[in-house]
This record gives structure tokens, C-alpha cells and sequence, in this order.
């Protein structure tokens, strides 16, 4: 579990992209205290294990379907990547609840700016737009925002200063992919009303059958 508070931008040093598999090592300090083999850091919003710890870097694979949902395999060499490693019981949850599974991919739609803050409006799956609402939780490339607005499946968000200087959000531009996770109380609430919904909708028959 993470918060969505990005501890440190790394650097992707390679990319090995295997038949629908890849493997990512990445340049890195800060996440690197007491991490561990098997341990997880959250990568541009995607949950992965470590597999390798260096003296300035760590290794981690990607599995098939991470590669289907992610935008992970599209990264170049030398690109910066938001990094934080699991929340413990004992720190602070200044974000939102991150899972680090990413529910779809989002495209930016256009990049502007209203006194300090940085406005993104980003095309997002309906899997994403149906559990988010105005003033929820967002997180984008592993960042935790506030959703400003949601119409027509666009999402926008706000950057303040200090998100824009310590991710790599500064840099989004209109046709860039990133990497989606919705609420996830929302995601849970949505599910289960969804199980919960009577076949073929509500009637006036199934109404009288309950007794109404």
C-alpha cells in the first residue's frame, strides 16, 4: 500500500522488453534505504517487486499483465520515473489510499496554467470516470491528486508548485499517456452496489415481488 507522495524521482537507466514481459532497472538514492529484495516500490503508479538492490539503483520485473495495463514498457532510457516506496504502520498517510494497480490508461488532453497551479485535463477510461467525482482521488503516474472536475470521461486536475517541482507531472504534455488509479473505497463501494443491482434493472414487478 502507498500514499501517493512521491519520495523521489529515479531514473530509468534500461529497459529489457521481453515476449510481453520486461525488466526495468533504475537509478536511484533515496528509496533505496533498508529496501530489500522482494519488497515494493511504487513506479509511476505501478506496484512492483524488487528483484535486484544496488549501491545506486534497483531492478524490478514486470509480468505480462502489468505490461497490458501499463505504459511501463513505453518508457525510454535516460526518462524519470516517480518512486515511493510501501507505506509502514508508523508513517504519516498525507496522500490517499494507492494500491499501485493500475485501473486503465489515461491521455492527456491539454496542459494549461491559472495563477500558481498547473491545470491538466486527462482522457480517462469509464472504468476510471464512473468512481471518480469532484474533490475525490486520483492518482496519476503514481501521484495522488484531487479530481477538479469530471465531465464526458475528461478528468481534470490541479497541480500545486511543490507536486510539479518534486515529479515528473511538470513535464506532461497534451498526447502523453499516464498511468490511471481511481479511489480505491470507491472502486469497492462502486463494485458492490454493482452485485447488488437486480438483473435487467428495477420494474414494477420485481418491486411488488419485494413488497413494495
Amino acid at each position: 500500500m502507498f500514499t501517493g507522495l512521491v519520495e523521489e524521482v529515479g531514473t530509468l537507466r534500461r529497459l529489457t522488453v521481453g515476449p510481453g514481459d520486461a525488466v526495468l532497472e533504475i537509478g536511484a538514492r533515496t528509496v533505496l534505504d533498508r529496501l530489500a529484495v522482494g519488497e515494493s516500490v511504487l513506479t509511476d503508479g505501478v506496484c512492483l517487486t524488487v528483484t535486484a538492490v544496488g549501491r545506486d539503483g534497483f531492478s524490478a520485473d514486470v509480468m505480462p499483465e502489468t505490461v497490458r495495463r501499463s505504459t511501463l514498457v513505453e518508457r525510454r532510457t535516460g526518462d524519470r520515473l516517480n518512486l515511493e516506496r510501501a507505506l509502514t504502520l508508523q508513517g504519516r498517510l498525507g496522500g490517499h489510499l494507492v494500491s499501485g494497480h493500475v485501473d486503465g490508461v489515461g491521455v492527456v488532453r491539454r496542459v494549461t496554467s491559472e495563477a500558481n497551479a498547473g491545470v491538466v485535463d486527462i482522457a480517462v477510461p469509464p472504468s476510471v470516470a464512473v468512481v471518480t467525482v469532484p474533490q475525490g482521488s486520483i492518482a496519476v503516474d503514481g501521484v495522488s491528486l484531487t479530481a477538479v472536475s469530471v465531465e464526458s470521461e475528461v478528468v481534470r486536475v490541479s497541480l500545486i508548485p511543490h507536486t510539479a517541482a518534486v515529479t515528473t507531472l511538470s513535464s506532461l504534455e497534451p498526447g502523453r499517456r499516464v498511468n490511471l488509479e481511481a479511489d480505491l473505497i470507491a472502486k469497492y463501494v462502486h463494485a458492490f452496489l454493482e452485485r447488488r443491482r437486480p438483473p435487467g434493472g428495477l420494474t414494477w414487478e420485481k418491486l411488488a415481488e419485494a413488497g413494495f
